[in-house]
């Protein structure tokens, strides 16, 4: 009986350890990618320290991080398969790497990272593993800026989308306004929507939160989306809104269009934004319940 029982007691051990992800190579992986990549992410960290418009890089990989660490009871049960897949995937964002690194192509350097983390999750822990983990990646893209290019071209859109708004929102409030491109000429004044007016800083911080707030407010994998669509419309509005705003507060006194409260209405019209997407949240379970006739 009692080598039985030994023998069954040295077995669940071995089992245990069959059946654990191998979490020292998935660490040493992470390390030798953090080295590779350290000139690009010691580059990205620094652009989040002087523009404004990725100030909320600093939290996406922590809150990525912590969405990761959230679901390490998923990721601890799953049997170690390592997918060699991940070795072209690693190949990929090596690829990309060293093209963005001939031609300083900063976006595909910075996205290569991602692709090259989700490598060595796909190598050293298997398909299931990866899909676990693949919104906590998805996640990471948001602390990339977006091309030069891209980021013009939609920026100087904005801009006029923005102003062509103020001025139908300031000529039905009784002000008189004539509009060149993204200039707004009052009596007092001429306001321009610059790039900093443009929505596109709070267009990108929203869309962040408009997935973060989704992942814990609401089980529903596509009401992820849904909000995050909303959230173009809810830019658009609140910036233009704040253009209005600076407009009328102009006509008292010319000086408020800058400043302190320039920098204050735009904090202010943010959260106004921000509860905007709460509330289409909660309109768009309304009509989801109402159509599935649930109350």
């Amino acid at each position: 009986m009692v080598p039985g029982i030994n023998s069954t007691r040295e077995e669940a051990p071995a089992a245990a350890a069959t059946k654990s992800l191998p979490w020292g190579a998935v660490i040493w992986f992470g390390a030798l990618l953090l080295l590779c990549y350290a000139p690009v992410l010691t580059r990205l960290v620094q652009q989040w320290m002087v523009d404004d418009d990725m100030g909320h890089g600093f939290f996406v990989p922590l809150v990525a991080g912590y969405i990761a660490w959230q679901r390490r009871d998923e990721l601890t049960a799953l049997k170690p398969a390592p997918n060699w897949w991940g070795l072209a995937v690693l190949a990929w964002g090596a690829g990309q790497l060293y093209f963005a690194t001939l031609g300083a192509e900063l976006f595909l350097a910075r996205t290569a990272f991602i692709i090259s983390l989700a490598g060595v999750i796909l190598l050293a822990a298997g398909t299931h593993a990866l899909r676990i983990l693949a919104f906590p990646l998805f996640l990471l893209f948001f602390m990339v800026p977006i091309p030069a290019i891209i980021y013009t071209h939609i920026t100087f859109k904005f801009q006029l989308l923005a102003s062509r708004l103020a001025e139908a929102a300031l000529a039905l409030l009784g002000v008189p306004v004539l509009r060149e491109g993204n200039i707004l000429e009052l009596a007092t004044q001429r306001l321009s929507v610059v790039e900093a007016c443009s929505g596109i800083r709070s267009l990108l911080t929203l869309s962040f939160l408009s997935l973060v707030y989704s992942y814990f407010f609401d089980r529903k994998v596509w009401m992820r989306f849904a909000l995050l669509v909303c959230t173009v419309p809810i830019a658009i509005v609140a910036n233009a809104s704040r253009v209005t705003m600076t407009g009328l507060a102009s006509e008292v006194d010319p000086e408020l269009a800058e400043g302190i409260f320039h920098t204050a209405s735009g904090w202010v019209i943010f959260m106004v934004a921000l509860a905007i997407m709460i509330a289409a949240h909660w309109v768009i379970n309304r009509i989801y319940r109402l159509f599935h006739g649930k109350n």
